[in-house]
């Protein structure tokens, strides 16, 4: 009999990160070629489970149906997250670097002025 003091993990195989990525890439290639709107025919399928919102061409309704739609919509979610979040990251550096740039000038200007009332 198992302790019941202890928390147990239960850990399901899920494909991995990079053939998740591949499959959507490759799906997304597809339903371009074919001229879909390539994101409504993704939000389709997730919200669905109907694999005939995914074009046959190029093999894309079968390889997206050997992934779970969670596994789908997970990857989906952290490129997006992690997207906004280096974009967040990167102009709130901008908005820093042009506040420091201000307060630079803003004190050549001082040393400037003082530097004239001097003479």
């Amino acid at each position: 009999m198992a302790k019941v003091n202890n928390t147990q993990f239960f850990k399901v195989n899920k494909e991995p990160e990079n053939q998740v990525q591949e499959v959507l890439v490759n799906v997304l290639r597809a339903l371009d070629e074919k001229g879909y709107n390539s994101v409504n025919q993704i939000v389709g399928y997730i919200l669905s489970g109907d694999p005939t919102y995914i074009t046959s061409y190029g093999n894309a309704r079968s390889n997206i149906m050997k992934i779970e739609r969670d596994e789908l919509l997970e990857e989906l979610i952290k490129v997006y997250i992690n997207v906004i979040c280096r974009s967040n990251q990167v102009e709130q550096q901008q908005r820093v670097q042009q506040q420091r740039d201000q307060q630079q000038k803003a004190q050549q200007q001082i040393y400037k002025d003082g530097y004239r009332q001097d003479y």
